[in-house]
């Protein structure tokens, strides 16, 4: 059996003749830089995400950069973060002429650690992005009451989110701002590249809209020096077919990882993930810990199971952040999580039979070799 790590063609054979009944009329009306279709996707998702205002862009990381930029961060600013991300966090607070600061994560959730948060404050310290990893939220309550004690902002980075909860409330709705990325895997995902910032600050919206066309008030009129990170009306309409079907989908993937817990639990030697007592999970990766990962990997894929890492080397370690001066060891639980994690298939449409087919060879192989290297 071949199971694919993700299965984009079965999701848009399920939903094709929406699709295709969207995008006619973004053709009909040559809608196709901004315009009412990314309109209607940004009334949509912001009533998803509970906020005010939801403003689509050209990728999660515009919208991370473009979320700083409009809340005053600069050059001299420092922003607090988590090395085990994707590099586009850190990359737009750089964007900025700001500078990251890391902070290490929590072992369960594997999400920021608030509890370090304070210690890394300085005089430059002007904000905050908690990452809401794999799609589980951070718990923010603390973040938000250090953030309020020291007047720092807070910008969720909730790309790999949409449609989880922390208490009750949407990711992205809780912070300053929160930012989405719509690539094509995310949970929900565009057919290119896509991205949304959500707020309920008026100020904040009509400058990150201003930002994203160009710093235009109205037509050819520029209040500030801005950029071209306009949301394709196409990307618009297809999104807003997809965001139709993300509860479902969502839904699933928690099906799916309650059945991998179930099939998985107890395996000696590997680590599974662990749903916070306060988020409500959308799974978006399901990640598993275990020594000797790379050589797993190279099993799956000689049973036919793809698999992933997400992320094998935390960003203190890239070569594009030596110049911050970290070394092995700074940052000890993102270290280790990045040696050793592995990402399980995981989208809507597997099966029954595909998850046990997983689960049965990932036992057979890792059961023994934990035996052997205790």
């Amino acid at each position: 059996m071949n199971v694919p790590f993700l299965d984009l063609k079965a999701q848009y054979e399920s939903i094709r003749a929406e699709i295709e009944a969207e995008i006619a009329p973004v053709f009909e009306k040559t809608a196709f830089a901004g315009g009412p279709f990314v309109k209607q996707f940004e009334q949509e998702f912001a009533l998803f995400c509970q906020t005010k205002h939801a403003i689509g862009v050209g990728s999660g990381t515009e919208a991370l950069w473009l979320a700083l930029l409009a809340l005053g961060i600069g050059p001299g600013d420092e922003v607090i973060t988590v090395p085990n991300t994707f590099i586009a966090t850190a990359e737009a607070i750089s964007f900025c002429s700001a500078t990251p600061v890391f902070i290490d994560i929590d072992q369960d959730t594997y999400t920021i650690d608030p509890g370090l948060i304070e210690s890394a404050l300085t005089s430059k310290t002007r904000a905050i992005i908690p990452v809401h990893l794999y799609g589980q939220p951070v718990d923010m309550d603390p973040v938000m009451e250090i953030a309020d004690k020291h007047g720092l902002v807070v910008i969720e980075d909730a790309c790999q989110a949409h449609g989880a909860r922390y208490k009750g409330k949407p990711a992205g709705s809780i912070a300053h701002a929160g930012c989405f990325s719509f690539y094509p895997g995310k949970n929900l995902g565009a057919y290119g590249e896509a991205g949304a910032v959500v707020t309920n600050d008026d100020d904040l919206a009509e400058k990150i809209t201003m930002l994203r066309d160009h710093g235009q008030s109205k037509k050819y009129q520029h209040s500030l020096i801005g950029w071209n990170a306009r949301m394709d009306g196409l990307q618009g309409a297809v999104l807003s077919v997809k965001l139709r079907h993300l509860k479902q989908w969502n839904a699933a993937r928690a099906g799916h990882a309650r059945k991998y817990f179930e099939l998985l639990s107890g395996v000696a030697g590997l680590v599974l993930p662990q749903q916070a007592d306060y988020a409500e999970h959308v799974y978006h990766i399901y990640a598993v810990r275990a020594a000797r990962r790379d050589w797993i990997i190279a099993e799956l894929q000689q049973k036919g199971i793809a698999s992933g890492i997400h992320y094998p080397l935390p960003l203190h370690l890239q070569e594009a952040y030596r110049g911050l001066g970290h070394n092995t060891g700074d940052f000890p639980i993102a270290e280790k999580c990045c040696d050793q994690v592995l990402s399980l298939p995981m989208y809507p449409e597997m099966t029954d039979e595909q998850i046990n087919y997983v689960a049965d060879e990932l036992k057979q192989m890792i059961q023994p070799e934990a035996a052997a290297h205790p």
